[in-house]
């Protein structure tokens, strides 16, 4: 019963005021009163209060609760009215028949709220609507009820979100668009920047309560994300008091713990959490390339085993302060840590014109390292309901280390050689922003904001080499280098939304972003980039129809900023055969988005369908090419490659069998064409094209048992992916768990094991091109058991949560997509 039970505290009551009031006659008299909790016989924090005429039943003035409960509406002219009070996880209270007269005040004494926690019949109904809320510019999934995901982190989760797909590495992607923005908290990172995949490591799957899929952004959101936005919102604490919270898991491919709490007392709160994971994972990989050159082939088959090492946390520090009925601070302090560490056994055999021309083995150490600091104070001002003026600020910086030590091997196994590539890179943000939004009319908002991005990155590399016993030099063909890149965003925007009275909801806004750039390579000199300027409209209509049905369409225009992981210079050997390097000199990409979707209730039975369509011009993309100095080599960079089409649609389906049993599931189909622009066995630019369907899904499934044991199934396939230059197959997962509450409901211990009945997952990549042919397969042997602990400890009552701060909220730059498992 529990899980249904957290589901009816996940959204506002219906019946909630509107808020949006008509302008009515002043007076001078005064409505007061206290709401109170029926069962706890204490007061209900910011309880909304909205007051109605009798005359019309027109909202005509409304207010919020104080940290006690006590309320007060003045200025209040002579009539008959009502009070309208409601509060999420609360059954709205009217009071009727309230008669003022000119010059008199009136006091309501105690007004008390009853809980809407009921019967099991009534709650299930409520947690079938929550699982996946329905909005105008996005779907919400709550998250709260995975059993499996304890032990786990943030990619392993979004596998089970729909319209989300996330690979073997942890690059996610919606609708098949890799181009996203991640935020944590509607809060942007230096790390998310600079790569997803990683990013979303750092964060415990246990951690999340829900994730927003944004698949139209509104003019209030940055330009950037040509895919989408995906908001991950995690667990916070409302309780009064002293709390702790224990969470862990050990498994045989990963081991996490987090420690998390809270102290509140009146208008003040802190909040102090950190929580790491430790990963260990084997990987084999056969790699069999053949280039082109002048009559002959080059013929490269590669093996290597691996053993790859991972510790992965977040520490923070939060505080909070009510300034004020009306005002809030906050503040909050993160620190983020990646650690990632392959050792890997390399044997590579070159052919020329298939006759054995060599034979070398390397032992390569890899270490990506990164720690991120975001600081940011935020300050909200609430005139009235919906009319509210912030300030948002963030300083977020991450010192990135990607480097390898290579040692050359002779067929005894001993060294011969040494190589290493250092690569230190910073990537730094300053970010101001300030929003305003206000009612205009009884169903109207109007939102309009300012925001500035001040971006820099650093990174300076250099490729040295060394024999046996020597010192390192600095590599003559692979000299060091710098790049220095400043990147500016100015923007502005304005968004307006109606609401009419046969249930339709228009959601219409634009916003311009100027961007200058400024790049330079040190020694190497400048890098021209020009400064740009976009306008990208939005408009979002939704229709309430009948039966608990809405349906919705979209468009917008994105823009997609390159990356740190893009546009750095920095040349990686650590496989010679496999060279890649970034494109400081990258062009942003345009994307138009269309989108039609459905969403309904059929008895039990929540269903969602969507068709979408995109363009995008200019599109930056992965580009392979042969190397001409190095015999069989190829390397791998980003080009703006010309246009990519994609058309789709997702099926997602929540049914509940019983009420303690539930089955939800989807599929996803898209069609995907890339064309642009390669390199012909000559050297010189030839156009290039692909196209395909790729086809995905998944499958979960959850019992509530008996004495609090519960016990959760899911299955995720994804299907064929389409490159320019060839295809890369698709993987499947499952996995199994089950979970025991205490009796206490303080704390809970679970079993979950993952592909149990492999040894792992296997997938090969294909491509071809004028210049080579290139064939891989990779076998990730991740079999996993776990056992997962939680344990509570503190004063567990249920007080109102306090008034939020906003944040900054940058979506604009493409993270990177080699993050490892």
């Amino acid at each position: 019963m529990s899980f249904f039970a957290t589901f009816s505290f996940g959204q506002a009551p219906a019946s909630a005021p509107a808020v949006l009031t008509e302008t009515a006659p002043k007076g001078n008299s005064k409505i007061s009163g206290i709401v109170l909790d029926s069962s706890a016989a204490k007061g209900v924090e910011f309880a909304s209060i909205a007051l109605f005429s009798v005359v019309g039943n027109k909202a005509i003035d409304g207010t919020t609760a104080d940290e006690t409960g006590k309320f007060s509406i003045t200025k209040v002219a002579p009539g008959n009215y009502k009070l309208l009070i409601s509060f999420i996880g609360f059954k709205d209270k009217t009071v009727d028949n309230i008669q003022i007269e000119k010059g008199k005040d009136i006091d309501l004494g105690s007004i008390q709220l009853a809980s809407t926690v009921q019967n099991l019949q009534e709650v299930t109904i409520t947690g079938e609507k929550s699982l996946v809320e329905e909005k105008v510019d996005r779907l919400v999934y709550n998250a709260e009820k995975d059993i499996t995901s304890k032990g786990g982190d943030a990619s392993d989760l979004l596998r089970k979100v729909p319209m989300l797909s996330v690979d073997l590495d942890g690059n996610v992607s919606l609708r098949g668009s890799s181009n996203i923005r991640v935020l944590i908290n509607n809060k942007p990172s230096t790390i998310i920047a600079s790569n997803v995949a990683d990013a979303l490591k750092q964060i415990p799957a246990d951690m999340i309560k829900s994730v927003e899929v944004i698949t139209s952004p509104s003019a209030k959101y940055d330009a950037e994300g040509s895919g989408g936005i995906i908001n991950i919102i995690t667990k916070k604490n409302s309780l009064q008091g002293l709390t702790l919270n224990i969470d862990s898991g050990v498994g045989n491919r990963g081991t996490n713990l987090g420690l998390n709490g809270s102290y509140r007392k009146g208008k003040m709160g802190f909040t102090l959490g950190g929580f790491g994971r430790a990963f260990y994972n084997k990987a084999e990989s056969v790699l069999n390339q053949t280039t082109f050159s002048e009559g002959s082939s080059f013929l490269t088959n590669q093996s290597s085993k691996a053993k790859d090492q991972g510790l992965f946390g977040q520490y923070s520090l939060g505080w909070d302060y009510d300034l004020g009925k009306n005002q809030a601070l906050s503040a909050g302090l993160r620190y983020g840590t990646r650690n990632f560490i392959q050792k890997q056994d390399l044997t590579i055999n070159q052919f020329q014109n298939n006759v054995l021309g060599m034979t070398s083995q390397r032992k390569v150490d890899r270490k990506d390292l990164s720690g991120t600091v975001d600081f940011n104070i935020d300050y909200l001002r609430t005139f009235k309901p919906q009319q509210e003026w912030s300030i948002s600020t963030l300083y977020s910086r991450t010192g990135l280390t990607n480097n390898f030590n290579t040692d050359l091997l002779t067929e005894s196994g001993a060294v011969s050689g040494r190589l290493k590539n250092v690569n230190d890179n910073t990537n730094s943000e300053f970010t101001l922003q300030t929003d305003y939004q206000t009612p205009i009319a009884k169903n109207q908002l109007i939102e309009f904001g300012a925001k500035g991005i001040f971006r820099t990155v650093n990174s300076d590399f250099k490729y040295l080499s060394a024999t046996e016993s020597g010192d390192f030099s600095v590599s003559p063909t692979n000299p060091s280098g710098t790049l220095n890149y400043n990147q500016n965003v100015a923007a502005g925007y304005i968004s307006y939304t109606l609401t009419t009275k046969n249930k339709y909801t228009f959601k219409a806004g634009t916003r311009y972003e100027y961007t200058g750039i400024t790049a330079d390579l040190g020694e190497a000199g400048k890098v021209t980039i020009p400064n740009y300027g976009n306008l990208v409209p939005s408009i979002n209509v939704s229709k309430a129809l009948t039966g608990n049905t809405t349906l919705k369409a979209a468009y917008n225009r994105r823009i997609q900023r390159p990356g740190i992981q893009q546009l750095n210079p920095n040349v990686n050997l650590s496989n010679p055969q496999n060279i890649s390097t970034g494109n400081p000199a990258l062009s942003p990409e345009l994307t138009d988005n269309f989108e039609l979707a459905l969403s309904t209730n059929i008895k039990k039975t929540y269903l969602n369908v969507s068709a979408f369509a995109r363009q995008t011009n200019n599109s930056i993309t992965q580009v392979r090419m042969a190397v001409d100095t190095l015999q069989g080599a190829i390397v791998t960079t980003y080009e703006n490659i010309g246009k990519q089409q994609a058309y789709g649609m997702n099926v997602f389906a929540n049914v509940y069998l019983t009420p303690k049993w539930t089955l939800n599931g989807s599929l996803d189909i898209l069609h995907s064409y890339l064309e642009g622009q390669t390199t012909s066995l000559e050297g010189a630019p030839v156009m290039a094209s692909n196209s395909g369907f790729n086809y995905g899904g998944r499958l979960m499934s959850q019992i509530s048992l008996a004495r609090g044991w519960g016990v959760q199934a899911f299955g995720f396939y994804r299907g064929k992916e389409i490159q320019l230059q060839g295809t890369r197959t698709g993987f499947y997962m499952y996995s199994l768990g089950f979970k025991k509450d205490f009796a206490n409901k303080k704390g809970s211990v679970g079993f979950a094991a993952e592909n149990f009945m492999t040894k792992g997952v296997r997938f090969t990549s294909d491509l071809t091109s004028p210049q080579f042919i290139q064939s891989s397969q990779t076998q990730l042997y991740n079999r996993n058991f776990k056992i997962t602990f939680n344990y509570s400890i503190g004063k567990m009552s249920f007080d109102a949560p306090k008034k939020k701060t906003k944040s900054v909220n940058n979506t604009d730059v493409i993270g990177g997509g080699d993050g490892q498992k």
